[in-house]
């Protein structure tokens, strides 16, 4: 599957040290220019940049969006079956409005423990939770649940 990934999951993933399991998941993953200069390093060799052409809705979608959060859903609806990886509230929103498969970090850690890539998705919760992202108590059950 095709995904395009917003700046939060790539830093998030990074400052926990499971960036790899994207490229594990995903056969090709797509990050905006924009997004690129947010995360502000350089990104790995599996992430392909590409660019949105559509400025006008890029212009349109910055009114309630960073400039990240909207190249990425200007892409995500220029390609066709693909997944975006967001994880801000609003941004997720404007998104499944728009009619875009989304997911977010907390997702991708799920998909990798389903997969069998981490052994132990509440270790990676404890991470997350430690380098500042939010887990609502509602995600943290259905892991839990997933776990059981």
């Amino acid at each position: 599957m095709i995904v395009i990934a917003d700046a939060s999951c790539l830093i998030t993933l990074e400052n926990i040290d499971e960036a790899d399991i994207l490229p594990k998941l995903y056969k090709e993953i797509y990050v905006t220019p924009e997004v690129a200069a947010e995360v502000g390093v350089a990104l790995p060799d599996w992430a392909l940049l590409r660019e949105s052409p559509d400025r006008t809705l890029i212009e349109r979608l910055t009114a309630d969006l960073e400039l990240g959060e909207a190249t990425s859903i200007a892409l995500a609806l220029e390609m066709s079956d693909c997944l975006l990886i967001i994880d801000e509230k609003k941004g997720r929103r404007i998104a499944k409005d728009l009619g875009i498969k989304i997911t977010g970090t907390f997702g991708i850690i799920m998909q990798a423990f389903e997969m069998q890539l981490i052994a132990d998705p509440g270790s990676v919760v404890e991470r997350l939770e430690s380098v500042g992202f939010r887990i609502s108590q509602n995600l943290k059950e259905k892991m839990q649940e997933t776990l059981n």
